[in-house]
Parts: C-alpha cells; sequence; structure tokens
C-alpha cells in the first residue's frame, strides 16, 4: 500500500468513527431529554385545525371528490 492509500483508508475509517460518534452522542441527548418517550404527541403535532386528523385533503387534478375517498379505504 502507498501512502496515499493509507491516508485514504484512514479518512475513510476517521470519518466513520466521528459521525459514528456524533450518531452515538445524539442518541444519549435524545433518551436524556425524553425525545423517545411520547411518540403519539409527535405524530399527531403536524396536523391543525385545517387539515383533521384521519380526514384527507389532498386534492388531485382530474379526480372528483367521491373516486377520491373510494381510494384511501
Amino acid at each position: 500500500m502507498t501512502s496515499v492509500d493509507l491516508a485514504m483508508l484512514a479518512t475513510v475509517v476517521g470519518s466513520i468513527v466521528v459521525f459514528g460518534g456524533a450518531a452515538v452522542l445524539a442518541l444519549g441527548w435524545a433518551f436524556r431529554n425524553g425525545q423517545f418517550e411520547n411518540f403519539q404527541q409527535g405524530s399527531l403535532s403536524i396536523f391543525g385545525p385545517d387539515e383533521p386528523v384521519g380526514e384527507p385533503t389532498d386534492a388531485f387534478p382530474g379526480m372528483t371528490e367521491p373516486d377520491r375517498r373510494s381510494e384511501t379505504n
């Protein structure tokens, strides 16, 4: 192996270690701060009064109202 190959290998392995360590630290922070305690509340946070839970509000060109409801069931 040449010195260029070793430098490239060291860069790749070093990057894997750094990004892996950052991922472990981020997950540790999330567990300590309770980010994984209530998934239901987080999943409903994207809905609002203009788009209630369980009611599709997407509209596609050329589709009528009954057609749209029959495809979601």
